[in-house]
């Protein structure tokens, strides 16, 4: 499968500028994945700017479990 960069940076709602993942969801996710977290899509606006992408946050913001391991 080809990677639609031009594509996703259009929708991409990462505020991190010198990210090298940025517009490559995959090696985004995967990255966020092994640390723990989420990537800045499953944020808010508001919520990505703290640079907080903790599952427990995500899950804090939402007030309630989503998954579990």
């Amino acid at each position: 499968m080809e990677c639609r960069i031009k594509k996703n940076l259009e929708d991409c709602p990462c505020t991190y500028e010198s990210c090298e993942r940025k517009g490559r969801c995959c090696e985004c996710v995967a990255y966020h994945r092994q640390n723990q977290e989420l990537p800045a899509c499953y944020f808010t606006t508001a919520e990505e700017k703290s640079y907080d992408r903790s599952i427990e946050n995500f899950i804090k913001r939402r007030g309630k479990v989503a998954w579990k391991d």
